[in-house]
């Protein structure tokens, strides 16, 4: 029998999504409660890992397990559990056929961007810059060059055995929204390459702050090569908000 969850997390505390040998990672937690629950050890399959200090709104992970009651039962049975700062929002049967991982065909992330000092309360879910401007007009005109099917890897980074083999990737939505100090970057796309989204944001307040021209970020793009110039935003300001299937 297997089930499909969808699960949101305050990353802040954590060390990502996948499990560590210390176990404190978003994986461990979930892996400990259901292995309590059907009194086996039980694995989970995520749709793709997340950064220490990421959150999530819609990471989705499948488990087999026979369970005869409801998706309700278990979804409280696992919260009687699991620490308040992961929290299940579906649980479903699904086929066999069914893999979060492999059956994904995108993603939607956020990343907050926040002018000047942020209230302490939402501090740890954006990246509180300067309290300088930043042209928003040349970000978008940047972020257009971004759009479409490329290869990424001058916005990737290497990460040993779990690095993606392949940078091409397609972009369909890479747009930013402002309202007050906050400003909003939203991004949908086939997939995404090991801190891809935190660099498109790094990159994309390079340009705000007049660091880089949206020229430059296109010509980095076609470079196929990782340069300083594109810095990685803080992790604290980025979200997986939906995985597609």
């Amino acid at each position: 029998m297997r089930w499909k969850c969808t699960c949101a997390y305050d990353g802040t505390n954590f060390d990502g999504w996948q499990r560590q040998t210390d176990g404190n990672a978003v994986q461990n937690y979930l892996e400990a409660a259901l292995s309590r629950i059907f009194n086996n050890q039980t694995l989970t399959h995520g749709s793709g890992r997340t950064d220490a200090g990421v959150h999530a709104r819609g990471q989705c992970f499948h488990f087999d397990a026979q369970w005869s009651h409801d998706s309700g039962k278990l979804i409280r049975a696992l919260h009687s559990i699991l620490p308040t700062s992961i929290r299940i929002h579906s649980a479903r049967r699904v086929g066999d056929s069914f893999h979060a991982r492999h059956s994904a065909v995108g993603k939607r992330y956020i990343y907050h961007y926040y002018l000047g000092r942020a209230d302490p309360l939402q501090e740890r879910y954006l990246w509180a810059c300067r309290s300088v401007p930043l042209d928003v007009e040349a970000m978008c005109e940047a972020a257009s060059h971004l759009t479409g099917t490329h290869d990424f890897t001058a916005f990737g980074a290497t990460h040993g055995k779990d690095n993606d083999p392949n940078p091409v990737k397609t972009i369909h939505r890479l747009d930013l929204k402002q309202r007050g100090k906050r400003i909003t970057l939203t991004t949908e796309g086939s997939g995404y390459l090991y801190r891809m989204v935190r660099s498109f944001a790094g990159g994309l307040y390079s340009v705000g702050r007049g660091r880089l021209t949206p020229g430059e970020v296109k010509e980095i793009l076609e470079s196929k090569v990782r340069t300083h110039r594109i810095v990685t935003a803080p992790a604290k300001g980025l979200c997986l908000k939906k995985v597609f299937y």
